[in-house]
C-alpha cells in the first residue's frame, strides 16, 4: 500500500510539470507591443487607403523644386481724345488753296514694336467722327478761289475719317515730358465733293506731326501737337484730283492702359 501510494504521487508530479511546461511556451507580447495595439487608429491611413497628400506641400515638377508661374505684363497702349485745328495752307501735293480744316476723333496707341532710334515704337489708329472743311463756295478746277467770284463767301463741308495704319515714336517715355513723331493713312469721305465740285467724296487721307506730351498722372496725360501736316486726295480715281495741303495744330488728352505710366 505505501508502495502504491508513492507511484500515485509521483505521477501526478510529472503531469503538472509537464502543463506547467506547455503554459511557458506561450509567447510573451512586449508591454510596448500592446499599447499600440490599444492605440486608436487614423481611419485616413487605414490599412487599404493612402495618406492624403499635403495641397500646401510645393511642387516637384518644376526645376528646382520649387513652382514657377509666369507673370505676363499687359502691354501698355493709350486712347487719346484729340482735336485739330489747321492754321495755315501751302501746296506741297497738293493745289487746293485757302481752306481750313476742322477734326475731333480717338486715337489708339500700343506698344507693339520694341525701340527704335532710342524710341518706343507704337502702332496707332485713329477714328475721327468729326470733320469740317472751311472752303470758299466757288473755286476752280485746282481747288482755288475763282477770281471772279467772292472768296469771302464760303462752304463748310462736314465728313467723317478713318486711319487704320500709322506709328508713333515717343522718346523718354517713363519721363514727364515725351516728345513724339507720328504718321497715320487712312480715308475721308464728305457730304459734298471737295475741294471742287468735279473732284470725289471720299479721298485719302496722310498726316504726319511732332509734339510732345505730358505727363499729369499715373493715367492721364496731355498731347500737345506742336506742327501736323494733314493731307487729302482722291488719287485720280476722278480725272481731277485738286487735293489739299493744310497746316494744324493738335490737342489731345490720353488715358493710359497697362502698366502705370512711370
Amino acid at each position: 500500500m505505501i508502495l502504491l501510494g508513492l507511484c500515485l504521487v509521483a505521477s501526478r508530479s510529472a503531469y503538472s510539470q509537464q502543463a506547467g511546461a506547455q503554459r511557458d511556451t506561450t509567447p510573451t507580447v512586449p508591454a510596448i507591443v500592446a499599447d499600440e495595439a490599444r492605440m486608436p487608429v487614423d481611419p485616413a491611413i487605414a490599412v487599404g487607403t493612402e495618406a492624403p497628400l499635403d495641397a500646401t506641400a510645393p511642387s516637384k515638377a518644376y526645376s528646382g523644386g520649387e513652382s514657377q508661374v509666369a507673370v505676363k505684363q499687359p502691354v501698355e497702349s493709350e486712347l487719346i481724345f484729340e482735336g485739330l485745328v489747321s492754321y495755315g495752307n501751302y501746296k506741297i501735293f497738293a493745289s487746293g488753296y485757302d481752306d481750313k480744316l476742322f477734326t475731333g476723333g480717338v486715337e489708339y496707341d500700343r506698344h507693339s514694336w520694341g525701340q527704335f532710334l532710342g524710341a518706343n515704337m507704337d502702332y496707332v489708329a485713329e477714328f475721327l467722327p468729326f470733320v469740317l472743311l472751311d472752303k470758299p463756295l466757288k473755286v476752280d478746277i485746282y481747288g482755288n478761289p475763282d477770281p471772279q467770284k467772292d472768296k469771302n463767301i464760303r462752304q463748310y463741308v462736314p465728313g467723317i475719317g478713318l486711319s487704320p495704319i500709322g506709328f508713333r515714336m515717343q522718346w523718354f517715355s517713363k519721363k514727364k515730358i515725351k516728345p513724339y513723331l507720328e504718321a497715320k493713312g487712312g480715308v475721308l469721305a464728305f457730304t459734298k465733293k471737295v475741294p471742287n465740285a468735279e473732284a470725289a467724296y471720299e479721298s485719302f487721307s496722310l498726316q504726319s506731326g511732332i509734339g510732345v506730351q505730358v505727363k499729369m498722372s499715373d493715367r492721364w496725360g496731355l498731347r500737345l501737337g506742336l506742327f501736323s501736316d494733314f493731307h487729302f486726295s482722291n488719287g485720280f480715281s476722278v480725272p481731277t484730283n485738286p487735293g489739299l495741303d493744310v497746316m494744324n495744330a493738335n490737342l489731345g488728352l490720353s488715358y493710359h492702359f497697362g502698366q502705370k505710366a512711370h
